[in-house]
């Protein structure tokens, strides 16, 4: 027992030395570029809907093709974000293949030079290869299947590699962590029936089980239908930041058990209880100066937005820090392992993200950081793309089944 401790006395004692270490340029650039990095939540394409051009340069929003360039991106998920409003009238299913069909024309059809589309792991490699982007398509959000596998079938085939089993809203057969103390909602203590076939229908297609927005009940029953690992896109650990949106330790560890992972969401509101704090404070002040600046303007979704974000950052609110996501990095790390841990930016989904991570093009401060905090080489390459990699083969491997 006492040489258990003093091994383990030991190894901690070498990672907080390893978190002090001088770590230079030259490497951080050796070690971002040896990476295949993969997020798998960005959610840029429901502005390329309402006419934004990825390969524009103007510095707007998080995204573009030179930005994603120059933070060393290798693949993303772009994802095809249908609002809950979609419900009402059935157009939840327009507005899917809507966004889908901005990524294929607009995204990857209109830059084949710098984009490629992939629906299985390898080709994520073979684009790497290549010197391409790899692009990949995400749905969030159940409502967009209206309640028919035919749907989800048709979305697969047009590249989908995983399904969000709600947004905020519940569906009709998914309960969500966003709506779970709205009255008038119609809870289902998690996945009806028809969920669980919704699940089922997944693993026989090779489509990833995505639980991010779900309430904790549909977690379990997702976890427990799924006969292959599940994913997290989007969330990060609710025992540092207290919101329903982030997973708990025993999610996080159950998860991991499966073989699946965690991506980490870089939303200030997800990875920062300094910043939920000062929201009290700071949200009046950016509301009143919201109404301000737009008085007599009708402004789009967008539009929005990009003013709260804009704004936040001219009067200069509280935000995260890049320290904070690797604090949520470092906790799944520590109580799963390092196999369950990725990234999931949340990139043009949020108007707050945190200092040093502002859009793609920083993702080599994050690789600084692991580095400094001790992480290897191989610990950055599983975090980055390993893990996500992993997953997609397995559930490749259980398609058909």
């Amino acid at each position: 027992m006492m040489r258990t401790r003093f091994l383990a006395l030991c190894a901690t004692a070498l990672f907080l030395c390893a978190q002090t270490r001088t770590v230079t340029d030259a490497e951080v650039q050796r070690v971002h570029k040896g990476a295949l990095l993969i997020d798998t939540h960005n959610d840029v394409p429901w502005r390329v809907v309402d006419g934004f051009d990825i390969g524009s340069k103007t510095g707007e929003w998080h995204t573009d093709i030179s930005r994603l360039k120059q933070g060393g991106v290798g693949a993303v998920f772009f994802v095809a974000y249908v609002g809950g409003e979609y419900v009402d009238g059935n157009r939840s299913a327009h507005r899917t293949l809507q966004v889908i069909d901005a990524i294929r024309k607009d995204i990857i059809g209109k830059y084949p030079t710098d984009f490629v589309l992939a629906t299985r792991a390898d080709e994520i490699e073979q684009a790497r290869k290549n010197g391409k982007i790899a692009a990949l398509i995400g749905i969030e959000g159940g409502h967009a299947i209206e309640n028919d596998l035919g749907l989800l079938r048709q979305y697969y085939n047009l590249g989908a590699r995983y399904l969000t089993l709600t947004h905020t809203n519940t569906n009709e057969w998914a309960d969500s962590a966003g709506d779970i103390t709205k009255a008038g909602v119609k809870h289902h203590g998690g996945l009806t029936e028809f969920g669980k076939q919704v699940v089922r229908e997944m693993n026989r297609l090779g489509m990833m089980v995505d639980i991010s927005h779900t309430a904790d009940e549909t977690f379990a029953d997702a976890l427990a239908t799924s006969t292959a690992p599940i994913i997290a896109s989007h969330s990060s650990c609710r025992a540092l930041t207290n919101h329903p949106r982030n997973l708990t330790d025993a999610m996080i560890t159950a998860i991991a058990k499966k073989g699946g992972v965690v991506q980490i969401n870089f939303n200030c509101n997800f990875i920062s209880e300094k910043f939920r704090a000062a929201q009290a404070v700071d949200d009046p002040k950016l509301e009143a100066r919201f109404k301000q600046v737009t008085a007599g303007k009708k402004l789009s979704e967008v539009e929005t937005d990009g003013t709260y974000q804009r704004l936040r950052l001219e009067m200069g609110l509280t935000r995260a820090q890049l320290s904070d996501v690797v604090d949520h990095i470092d906790h799944v790390r520590k109580i799963a392992g390092i196999d369950a841990v990725g990234i999931g930016s949340d990139f043009n989904g949020v108007t707050c993200t945190p200092v040093g991570l502002d859009d793609v093009s920083k993702y080599p401060n994050l690789t600084r950081a692991l580095l400094e905090r001790g992480y290897s080489e191989a610990d950055i390459q599983k975090i980055y793309g390993g893990n996500l990699l992993r997953v997609m083969r397995a559930v490749e491997k259980a398609a058909g089944k």
